[in-house]
């Protein structure tokens, strides 16, 4: 396998030229993406990302530059979000990693031209799909996970041998700094990009005719940027937020069960698109639930969060003072509650005594809250839930497997998950994936390979057995027809294709 460029003097003076950590990085105005996206253009039309020795190149330096600069990602997460080490390893760096070294292990099968069934009017050729690159991609990243929304989708693009510009959040700068000036240094220069731009900017470089769009964030920017890529036909992948449902059932183990709600829900300081954003708990558990959710924050954060090393901060005053409006004005705080806006900070924070028509249960909660509601029984939550848009995610605490099997039938999400929190979103052989008001498209492992490659048919044949062939050609006769239909449609004896030869 061939290995990258070296890092020469130049190569590296160019990429420290771009930011320095803790610099405000410049930001990129579309005329410069028109520049960027030129280039990556001829790069890719010069077949540089086809060889699959240049792809595991590239797939290698990703590992390399998350693996090398652990520390430098790790301090710039903690400066925009106060994330604290152990969640930036476990939540961005790690899972990145095993996506890019899940997809050098497996490219070559990825790669490989896939044969498929024959009928008799094509027994002597060879059917196959081939997976082709796109073309030059966009990765537009959210801010409340800003390594992995911008590097996983990423590793799929290598992986399927395209060209990529990514767009990190504005709202993390730190760590939109550190991706602008490592990018550069580790993948080649020509087929990748990272720039930045405001919010606003974004539907006018869309417009640009990429060959894919990927957005991860929230459902209003989603629909701006799937309207300005439906102007150039560019398809599009969305992972959008919602309002992720958490049934709690009255036959759960309700001690285990807080853990992992508690866990999922104030990890980030709340900001996640995938964590539980609302308990529909039975009546007859509502108490102990309550108690056991306080139980598990005073043990995750102690008396007082604030001094908590495992405890976030909101991004910016913007999403503050949005989640901090939102919490005051519904339900009862039964515990948390308190805010300090020089620190942007909010405590972890249980509402009780919430209704559906609150403000919290309106809007998407991208912060540290958590409403309880209750319902009588498990029809009133599978119709409650049933009643809002599809979220991205659906869980369901339960030791009774036909109350687990219902919440998953008869409910409609991107995924779902049983007895735990987050983690159908995390594991790199699921898709992973929005579905109506929650997005289109998946990603993950194969599923990554898939969405940014284009999955040609193809039929190889030759002139031979014309004999056979001209039954198709005119003058048409009816001894023709009843031979043709007889050689091109299924056998239902066999339900697979007719075969003679």
């Amino acid at each position: 396998m061939s290995s990258p460029p070296s890092a020469s003097p130049t190569r590296w003076f160019k990429s420290m030229r771009r930011t320095r950590l803790g610099e405000q990085c410049l930001k990129t105005y579309p005329l410069e993406c028109v520049d960027l996206m030129k280039r990556a253009k001829v790069a890719f039309q010069a077949r540089r990302t086809l060889e699959e020795d240049f792809r595991l190149a590239q797939l290698e330096a990703v590992v390399r530059m998350l693996e090398e600069h652990e520390c430098d990602f790790v301090d710039a997460l903690g400066r925009d979000l106060h994330k604290p080490r152990f969640e930036t390893i476990l939540s961005e760096l790690i899972l990145v990693k095993n996506e890019a070294l899940y997809a050098v292990s497996n490219l070559k099968k990825w790669m490989q031209p896939q044969h498929v069934e024959r009928n008799l009017s094509t027994t002597l050729d060879e059917c196959l799909v081939v997976s082709e690159p796109l073309g030059v991609v966009f990765i537009i990243g959210t801010w409340c996970s800003p390594v992995q929304t911008c590097l996983v989708p990423l590793v799929g693009a290598i992986a399927a041998g395209n060209c990529a510009i990514i767009s990190p959040s504005e709202c993390t700068a730190h760590t939109t700094e550190l991706l602008h000036r490592l990018i550069p240094f580790y993948l080649d220069n020509e087929c990748f990009h990272v720039i930045l731009l405001a919010t606003n900017d974004l539907p006018e470089v869309v417009e640009l005719k990429f060959d894919h769009v990927f957005y991860t964030g929230n459902r209003e920017e989603g629909i701006r940027i799937a309207q300005a890529a439906a102007r150039t036909l560019a398809p599009v992948t969305l992972i959008l937020g919602g309002k992720n449902p958490c049934y709690v059932d009255q036959h759960c183990d309700i001690a285990t069960t807080a853990q992992r709600i508690t866990w999922a829900r104030f990890h980030n300081a709340g900001q996640s698109l995938v964590a539980p954003d609302y308990i529909l708990c039975h009546t007859d558990v509502k108490a102990r639930l309550v108690q056991a959710l306080k139980c598990c924050l005073m043990q995750f954060y102690g008396s007082d969060p604030r001094e908590s090393r495992s405890y976030g901060r909101m991004v910016n005053l913007e999403f503050f003072t949005r989640t901090r409006d939102i919490l005051w004005r519904s339900g009862k705080v039964a515990v948390g509650g308190q805010v300090i806006e020089a620190e942007k900070y909010i405590a972890p924070t249980i509402l009780t005594e919430v209704t559906e028509p609150d403000p919290i249960m309106q809007k998407d909660i991208l912060g540290p809250v958590l409403p309880v509601l209750t319902v009588n029984d498990l029809d009133e939550a599978i119709d409650f839930i049933n009643k809002q848009e599809k979220p991205l995610c659906v869980y369901a605490y339960s030791s009774d497997s036909k109350v687990i099997t219902r919440i998953m039938s008869e409910t409609s999400s991107g995924s779902f998950c049983s007895n735990d929190s987050i983690l159908q979103s995390l594991m790199v052989a699921l898709p992973f994936g929005g579905v109506g008001a929650s997005g289109m498209g998946s990603y993950h492992g194969r599923n990554s390979f898939d969405t940014f490659s284009h999955r040609k048919s193809c039929l190889i044949r030759s002139t031979r057995f014309e004999c056979v062939t001209y039954l198709r050609y005119p003058p048409y006769e009816d001894r023709n027809l009843s031979l043709m239909t007889w050689a091109s449609t299924l056998s239902h004896r066999s339900q697979g294709w007719c075969h003679i030869l």
